[in-house]
This record gives structure tokens, sequence and C-alpha cells, in this order.
């Protein structure tokens, strides 16, 4: 998203994170914008019923939580490291500071804002579509397009079979089953365990 050089220019510091550990809770207020060096996070709600809802799993070199970076708002999600991670935090004066000292910048983070909204609305849709294959093809059509691959079997999937069925609503036993069904179909190749669309 932005330099590293340039965030560390601003004051920006690197802060790792273990599995399972919050980098921030829903209900509290933004104070940093945050940039993954390395690692997954994901992004999520846990429910009154103990389910969670999960939105995303970004990773080295996205950005999360920016959009809270504008407003009064308290976050509505919360992040959570999935993998070890290395994730830089700017404090948000100085990321407000950043933003105006290049309209570029501002344009980039606008930008990638508005991806992950549209990559939210597929995954909102995906809730109503019954058939898991035509959920799991929905998404990788979606993943596939926006890493910019388009000849067959050149998109590593960079999720496991358990974050495909928190991104889609399906059970993990779904996933593999539809998995092996799309795989003799020819839609996808599984080679050493790693989905190849």
């Amino acid at each position: 998203m932005i330099s590293e050089d340039i965030l560390f220019s601003y004051g920006a510091k690197a802060e790792k994170y273990q599995p399972d550990e919050f980098i921030f809770h829903e209900g509290t207020s933004s104070k940093f914008y945050f940039q993954i060096i390395y690692g997954t996070v994901k992004l999520n709600n846990f429910l009154e019923n103990g389910k969670e809802f999960v939105y995303g799993f970004p990773f080295d070199g996205h950005c999360i939580g920016e959009s809270y970076l504008f407003t009064n708002h308290s976050y509505a999600i919360n992040a959570m490291a999935v993998t070890e991670c290395e994730i830089i935090r700017l404090e948000k004066n100085a990321f407000l500071k950043l933003l105006s000292s290049d309209p570029e910048f501002h344009f980039r983070i606008n930008q990638y804002t508005a991806d992950r909204l549209h990559f939210r609305y597929i995954i909102s849709s995906l809730l109503s579509i019954r058939d898991p294959a035509v959920k799991l093809k929905m998404l990788l059509d979606y993943l596939k397009s926006y890493f910019d691959y388009d000849t067959p079997y050149s998109f590593e999937v960079p999720y496991t079979r358990n974050q495909l069925a928190a991104l889609t609503g399906l059970r993990v036993e779904t996933v593999i089953r539809t998995l092996k069904k799309m795989e003799k179909q020819a839609l996808v190749k599984i080679n050493n365990a790693k989905i190849q669309y």
C-alpha cells in the first residue's frame, strides 16, 4: 500500500503478533494505521450464539481497518492474527499528515478501500446462494481476477480450506467435498494440498 520506509519516516513502529492475538477489538476507537509486513490476519465478528462471521483474510502488504481513520466510529470488527504477523503501526495523526502530503497516497488508500468494500459485497452475496460449488466458484473467480490471473490453473489460492469455509459460510467438510468434485470437473487442480484455479 504505502512504502514501509515512508511509514517509518513518519514515526511508524513494527509490532509482532502471535496467532489468535488481537490487533484491535470491535467497539474500540481507531488510533493507528496498520499495514501487514508478513502474516495473515482475520477480520471477524463473534455473534451472540458463539458463531463467527469472517469478512476476510488480508495478508502481506495489505492494510487493515484503514476506513475507521476517517470517521469517529468505533471498530465494528475485530482483527486477529491467524499466523505469526509483523505489522506496521502508524499513529492516526501522523497517518493523516502523510496522506495530506501527497494526493497519490490518498488515492491509493481510497482505491484499496473501494476494492475491499467490493469484496465484502461479493462475500455478502454468497450467503444467499445454496449451491456450494457456485459459492466457491464465485469466490475463486473474484480472487483470480483480483490478483490478475486469467489462464486455467495459473492462480494458487492463498487460503486454506478452513478459510474458504469461513468466507463462504460452508462447513469445512463441504468445501473439501466440493473441491474434489470441482477437480473431477477439471475446474481446479489440487497439487500437494494447494488449490490451483
